[in-house]
């Protein structure tokens, strides 16, 4: 058999079988959605809940300088920065080996985009920054070596993406594994 003729009846068999693959295809969609609508499924949703929020906490500027603030207070600044704009919230940890997957993904982002990330019982300030100076990532980070924000927003486990609306609402959050483009239509269509 000809390689054109094989390739022509595979190209019929897939015409015939289209309804099974599109099948296949639904079945595997639905059971992506089903994992993610219950790995965040205790995320707060609507506006961000007070609790751990307002602690201070050390934070790491983009050039790695330590100061103490809060999330809520470095939320605040960047919406004063960036008016009208959602803004996204990254959850990650050192020891995370998915977070080290996606951090290009989240270090592209945050060039396009107001991005705040939350490093999750990864150590103190010094620890943290030094991880981040060793991989060349100028993120604006919240140390949060309790996980008290990641509890408080219901993030069970990280990697976790969430958008913050203008009018300061935690919308469309994921976990785990998350495409550049799934974390850039999330900040687009959050509202």
């Amino acid at each position: 058999m000809s390689r054109s003729a094989g390739l022509g009846s595979w190209a019929t068999g897939w015409r015939r079988n289209w309804m099974r693959h599109l099948g296949t295809l639904v079945l595997f969609v639905g059971v992506l959605l089903a994992v993610q609508a219950w790995q965040t499924r205790h995320v707060a949703g609507g506006l961000l809940p007070t609790t751990a929020l307002d602690a201070p906490l050390p934070v790491l500027d983009a050039g790695g300088t330590v100061r103490q603030s809060s999330l809520r207070a470095e939320i605040a600044a960047l919406q004063r920065a960036h008016p009208g704009q959602n803004i996204g919230l990254y959850v990650w940890a050192d020891w995370c080996p998915i977070c080290r997957t996606i951090q290009g993904t989240v270090d592209g982002l945050t060039q396009d985009h107001p991005v705040i990330t939350v490093a999750m019982q990864s150590g103190p300030p010094e620890k943290v920054a030094r991880y981040l100076s060793v991989r060349g990532l100028a993120w604006h980070t919240v140390v949060d070596p309790r996980s008290a924000i990641a509890g408080a927003l219901g993030f069970g486990a990280v990697p976790a993406f969430a958008v913050i609306t203008p009018a300061g609402q935690l919308r469309w959050p994921t976990v785990g594994l998350t495409s550049s483009w799934g974390m850039r239509a999330r900040l687009a269509f959050a509202g």
